[in-house]
């Protein structure tokens, strides 16, 4: 479970937005901002692990020929690390994707999502396990990332990580 929550903050990310025949222009604006290479910690704030510490070291590439993300890379804790990779793109009228292997394997689905200006929102899914990713990209350089699960009515925080742009470009803003 661990790592599925951790894969899940290694990338970005709300529920599905209106159906549409391909995304949203604006949305690649998002999706440029993320590319490069980016490194932080993180925290499990709630749960099993809670109180764990992580640390991640991503790269986001973006194919605007079929507007997807892929972001990879390491997270760590302690002398652990584990490989991590998400793929997110367009399809069916809205966004779909795996971290890890997706939810048949060790990983969530990404089974629908929203983007617009500096963040995006992604929900997830494995078995009967139901959440939501928010990405938030600030000053071109700082993302924060929240995981909640849902639990009743409400939504509630399991993961918090905030990375810093590692690499020599600096994107501009997207409000």
């Amino acid at each position: 479970m661990f790592r599925s929550i951790v894969a899940a903050a290694s990338l970005l990310i709300l529920s599905a937005g209106p159906v549409m025949a391909g995304p949203p222009s604006s949305d690649q604006a998002f999706f440029q901002s993320v590319q490069g290479e980016w490194a932080g910690a993180g925290e499990i704030v709630a749960g099993k692990y809670k109180g764990t510490k992580f640390n991640c070291k991503l790269a986001g590439v973006q194919s605007l020929a079929d507007a997807a993300m892929t972001i990879g890379g390491t997270c760590r804790v302690g002398i652990f690390s584990q490989r991590m990779e998400a793929k997110i793109h367009w399809a069916k009228g809205g966004y779909r994707g795996a971290f890890l292997d997706g939810a048949l394997g060790k990983g969530l689905d990404i089974i629908g999502g929203n983007v617009g200006g500096s963040r995006a929102i992604f929900t997830l899914k494995r078995n009967e396990l139901n959440g939501a990713m928010l990405a938030r990209v600030t000053d071109g350089d700082k993302m924060t990332i929240t995981i909640s699960v849902r639990v009743g009515d409400g939504m509630v925080p399991v993961i918090g990580l905030g990375l810093n742009r590692i690499d020599a470009v600096t994107t501009s803003s997207v409000r």
